[in-house]
C-alpha cells in the first residue's frame, strides 16, 4: 500500500512517537511505500527525528504546516498538502493532530483519496477553553469528520467524548491503543542503580515520578501540594519530576519556598531512548494532568512493572484500575492523591503485585507491532468497502 501520514510537527510527544512508530512497522514488516508529511519542529519539547530514529523514512517538510492559527500560512499550507498528496498519490492518508487532522483532511478529500483515517490522540476541545473557543474547535472537528472515512481513538473515553460532542457517529471510530517499543521497559530495572546513584537516591528512598512537560494543566502543582502531607508522614520519599517546560522556575520557587527541595528532583528534558531507565529508577509513577488522551507515561510505567496513581481524566481509567495497578483520583482532590502516595509508598508488596498486574495486563496490548496491525487491517477494511 501507499500511506501518507501528515501530522504538525514531530517533536518530543507521545502522539509523534506513535506516528514514527506505525511508518518504519509498515515499511519494514509490510513493505508498503510510506511517507510521513510534517511541518518545523517549533517548541521547547526537542525534535524527535533529529535522534536519527526515522531511518530510511521519506519526509516532507512543509513550513507552512504549523500548529499556530494563521489563516494566510494555513491556506498555503492546505494548497501544499493538496500538491504532496498529488504527487505521492497515495491509497490511505493517515492524518494526525488538530491542525493536520484538518488540513489534512480536507486536502485528501479534495483530491478524493480512496481511504482517508484520522487519529485521536486527545481532543483539541476541553472544559478548560473558553466557551466560543471550546465551540469553534468542535465545529472544525466534525466538519473534518466528514472528510474521511474512519477516526481511531487511543482510548474508549475518546471515543465517547467525541461521540457525545456530535462530532461522528460511535460506529466511525475504533479504539486502537497508542503503541511502543516495550521491550526496554520490561527491562528497565537494569539501569536502575545507575540512575538513582546519578541524582544522589540511597536505597531507602522511596521515588514517585512525574512524567510530562512542566506546562499548564500537567498539575505539577497538585503534586507538590499532595507531596507535602506525605513528606510529613513518609520523609524518604523523593519525587523524580522528569520533563522540562516554561514554568520550572515558577515550581522550583513554590517547592523551596514549601521546605520540601531535598524531596524534588528534576531531570530536565530526556530523549524517549531514556524514559525507560527513568521508570526504573522510580518505586511508582504519578499522573496529575487535567486532559490528556491517554498518557503513554500510564503503560509505560504499568509494563515497567510500576504501579501508577492518576487523575481519572480521558483514557486514565482503561489502565489505572484503583486496586488491581494502582488508584484513580478524582481531577484537583490533593486529599486524596497524598492518601494513596502515602499508602503505596509505605507498602512495598503492594507496589510490586500492582506493577506485576499492570505488566502482565498491558504489555502485548501496547506493543507498537499490536497497533500496527491492527491500523493497517483497519486500511485494507475500509479500501474493500
Amino acid at each position: 500500500m501507499r500511506v501518507c501520514h501528515i501530522i504538525t510537527r514531530m517533536i518530543i510527544g507521545g502522539a509523534q512517537e506513535n506516528t514514527l512508530l506505525n511508518c518504519l512497522d509498515l515499511i519494514r514488516d509490510y513493505g508498503d511505500d510510506v511517507l510521513l508529511v510534517t511541518g518545523p519542529e517549533v517548541g521547547p519539547e526537542g525534535d524527535l527525528l533529529s535522534q536519527g530514529r526515522a531511518g530510511e523514512l521519506p519526509i516532507t517538510k512543509l513550513d507552512n504546516l504549523r500548529r499556530s492559527i494563521h489563516p494566510i500560512r494555513d491556506y498555503k499550507g492546505y494548497q501544499e498538502l493538496r500538491r504532496t498528496i498529488r504527487d505521492f498519490r497515495p491509497d490511505v492518508v493517515h492524518t494526525h493532530s488538530a491542525k493536520g487532522g484538518i488540513l489534512g483532511r480536507a486536502a485528501a478529500f479534495r483530491e478524493q483519496v480512496p481511504v482517508i483515517v484520522h487519529s485521536v490522540h486527545g481532543a483539541p476541545f476541553h472544559p478548560y477553553q473558553s466557551a466560543l473557543v471550546r465551540q469553534t474547535y468542535r465545529q472544525c472537528e466534525t466538519w473534518a469528520a466528514r472528510r474521511c472515512h474512519h477516526l481511531i481513538s487511543v482510548a474508549d473515553a475518546m471515543t465517547d467524548l467525541l461521540v457525545d460532542a456530535d462530532v461522528a457517529p460511535r460506529e466511525k471510530f475504533t479504539t486502537i491503543y497508542s503503541g511502543m517499543d516495550v521491550e526496554p521497559f520490561l527491562k528497565a530495572n537494569d539501569h536502575r542503580t545507575e540512575v538513582r546513584n546519578r541524582f544522589g537516591l540511597k536505597d531507602e528512598h522511596i521515588v514517585i515520578g512525574k512524567i510530562a512537560r512542566l506546562f499548564h494543566l500537567k498539575g505539577h502543582d497538585d503534586l507538590i501540594s499532595a507531596a507535602a502531607q506525605v513528606v510529613k508522614e513518609i520523609p524518604e520519599v523523593r519525587f523524580l519530576l522528569v520533563g522540562d517546560g516554561i514554568l520550572r522556575k515558577q515550581l522550583s520557587e513554590r517547592i523551596d519556598a514549601l521546605g520540601m527541595k531535598e524531596h524534588f528532583l528534576f531531570s530536565g528534558l530526556v530523549p524517549p531512548s531514556e524514559v525507560p531507565t527513568m521508570i526504573g529508577a522510580m518505586d511508582a509513577l504519578v499522573h496529575t494532568s487535567y486532559r490528556e488522551g491517554l498518557a503513554r507515561a500510564l503503560p509505560q510505567a504499568l509494563i515497567a512493572g510500576r504501579p501508577i496513581i492518576s487523575y481519572d481524566i480521558d483514557g486514565a481509567r482503561e489502565v489505572a484500575i484503583s486496586g488491581e495497578t494502582g488508584f484513580l483520583i478524582p481531577p484537583g482532590d490533593i486529599a486524596e492523591l497524598s492518601t494513596a502516595m502515602i499508602r503505596l509508598a509505605g507498602d512495598e508488596p503492594l507496589r510490586q503485585k500492582m506493577g506485576r498486574v499492570g505488566r502482565e495486563r498491558f504489555t502485548d496490548q501496547f506493543r507498537h507491532q499490536t497497533m500496527t496491525r491492527r491500523i493497517r487491517q483497519l486500511y485494507h477494511s475500509l479500501s474493500e468497502v
